[in-house]
């Protein structure tokens, strides 16, 4: 199942492993709950330092003991703002290319073009232990490189930024899920804020036009779908 609480934060909630994304719950505008009030995570992903990406996350790795899985570099600021290094992926995170696996969920550190306060910006690739596999691309613009991912993992899910100024708008977002080959795409990180686009229906109507065979999925914040 995927909950969307709202901006880029997504809960990936599979039998083997609870996967969290970039939580960003406290200051939230769109947030429609807490982070305490949610299902445990198993591991927090983050894709890059900003506060509306990384809020929340050393607040949830000491207080239930998830481990961290983040870029080399970011891990060490994580660490020194309180996340224990035990906690971190490897001790000290890993880098774009690379795949770890935590409780049967193999992730993998994909590149995105975005700026940050450490280390580099990134997106994530999870595939279950049962093949599920979902793309979080983390704040980016549209890179030709996506279409090299989407040859090699076979993606049902894309969860892509669609709000335009900080990342992709929403004809690019449309291409990207067509470069990946996802199966379905939710559009994300709109809504949020007024700089950014404020309905998913421009995103919906370009996935429609450039990618027919790729679902589109607008979600609320808050909601939970089962895939």
């Amino acid at each position: 199942s995927i909950t969307w609480h709202g901006h880029a934060n997504f809960q990936l909630a599979h039998p083997a492993c609870n996967v969290l994304v970039d939580p960003f719950f406290m200051g939230c505008p769109t947030a429609v709950t807490t982070w305490n009030s949610i299902a445990q995570p198993d591991v927090v992903l983050v894709t890059h330092l900003h506060g509306d990406h990384a809020g929340d996350v050393v607040d949830i790795c000491r207080k239930t003991g998830a481990a961290l899985g983040v870029v080399v570099g970011a891990a060490e600021i994580l660490q020194s703002s309180g996340v224990p290094q035990a906690q971190i992926v490897n001790g000290i995170g890993f880098n774009i290319g690379g795949t770890v696996e935590v409780k049967g969920a193999k992730i993998t550190m994909t590149e995105a073009f975005h700026t940050t306060e450490g280390g580099a910006p990134t997106g994530f690739i999870v595939t279950f232990p049962d093949g599920f596999t979902v793309y979080h691309a983390g704040d980016t613009g549209i890179f030709a490189n996506m279409a090299v991912w989407g040859e090699l993992y076979d993606i049902d899910l894309a969860l892509l930024p669609s709000g335009g100024v900080f990342t992709m708008d929403p004809r690019q977002a449309a291409l990207a899920a067509k470069m990946l080959r996802a199966k379905a795409a939710v559009p994300m990180h709109w809504g949020t804020f007024p700089l950014l686009e404020q309905s998913p229906d421009a995103f919906l109507k370009e996935l429609a036009d450039r990618a027919p065979n790729c679902r589109g999925i607008a979600m609320k914040p808050g909601e939970t779908i089962t895939l």
